[in-house]
């Protein structure tokens, strides 16, 4: 199973929550990197490592794969394919 494969099969429940804090935490330490007023140097610090950890965070969950669920995805289109 190649990437592409694994991005488009079904996720865990639980991976997606892990997926959405990941977003979420690359979006707040964004925003904070990105502040237009100037910050303590250990608030950026943090903040890039929790954009990274947010990043990495999302893709790993991103291409984690549900197999009881891609099973039964699979068998549907057999069946409504005739094979």
């Amino acid at each position: 199973m190649n990437v592409k494969e694994r991005a488009k099969a079904p996720t865990p429940k639980f991976f997606k929550t892990l997926r959405t804090i990941g977003l979420s935490l690359l979006a707040i330490s964004g925003s904070i990197l990105t502040a237009p007023i100037a910050l303590p140097a250990t608030v950026v610090s943090v903040a890039g490592y929790a954009a990274v950890a947010g990043g990495v965070l999302s893709a790993v969950s991103q291409v984690t794969v549900d197999e009881d669920a891609k099973k039964t995805t699979s068998d549907k289109s057999s069946k409504t394919s005739g094979r």
